[in-house]
């Protein structure tokens, strides 16, 4: 597997304040409002709920008690909770929650290393809604898939998706059209090494491709929405010239202004 560690920005041109600010707030949602994970009530609430899109109803199930067959440990697990809002905005909402630290730690570590070289190239304004639309439409897609496959099972359409992995996803698919091959540093099978973005974010696409593909002729209550990276990577492929429509500037050499 690889693992990014910074790439090359010697010919960023503006702050990429719109990038800082959206690492901030999913940092600040995920310390306050879900209380490092702790808090399900908000959690479950703003969560997207396949469901909930497919009807536009909101859906609220009771708590209740696993047993684990071997060892016996009761594990509590929370019910969906009413959503205040319309169940349509927690495709948004979802977007700066996370289930963990390794959740959000990862995901802001992408977005730290590739999301300002894509605000560069859009501006701040074209970037926050390039980043929202490819988020968007990871969690529709991940919604869609999760229907199709469902297999009359409606169980797997109440299982509750968050994250920023999906706009994200739109970032590395833009990036690997734009900046191909821009050497990123990596952590490659424990190696540290410098390779082209096409390397280190392709490896990453395989690796969702796969286990999404495992995913949907198995089970959809793995906890990780695959579909959702898939197509949010579409998504910013696609989209990712057309946001740049009149953006474009002369290219200078890395060092040069």
């Amino acid at each position: 597997m690889v693992f990014p560690l910074y790439d090359d920005n010697s010919d960023r041109t503006i702050t990429p304040v719109v990038n800082y600010a959206i690492i901030a707030v999913n940092i600040l949602v995920f310390l306050f409002l879900q209380q490092l994970g702790t808090n399900d009530q908000f959690t479950y609430a703003f969560s997207t709920v396949p469901l909930e899109i497919l009807t536009g109803h909101d859906v609220v199930t009771p708590s209740r008690v696993l047993v684990q067959p071997i060892t016996g440990q009761r594990v509590l697990v929370p019910g969906l909770g009413v959503t205040p809002v319309s169940v349509y905005l927690t495709l948004i909402t979802s977007m700066f929650m996370h289930g963990g630290l390794a959740h959000i730690g990862g995901n802001m570590l992408f977005l730290w290393i590739f999301g300002d070289n894509i605000e560069d190239k859009l501006g701040h304004l074209r970037y926050l809604v390039f980043y929202l639309v490819c988020g968007l439409l990871a969690s529709l897609a991940h919604v869609f898939t999760t229907a199709l496959f469902a297999g009359g099972d409606e169980s797997s359409l109440l299982v509750p998706s968050l994250g920023a992995s999906g706009a994200i996803s739109g970032v590395l698919g833009a990036y690997i059209l734009l900046h191909p091959k821009r050497r990123v540093t990596v952590i490659l099978f424990r190696f540290l090494t410098d390779v082209p973005a096409y390397v280190a974010i392709g490896i990453w696409f395989v690796f969702q491709l796969i286990s999404g593909l495992g995913v949907l002729g198995g089970s959809q209550k793995t906890g990780v929405a695959y579909a959702a990276h898939v197509g949010g990577f579409v998504a910013g492929l696609v989209l990712i010239k057309v946001f740049a429509i009149g953006r474009d500037r002369p290219s200078y050499p890395y060092g040069a202004r």
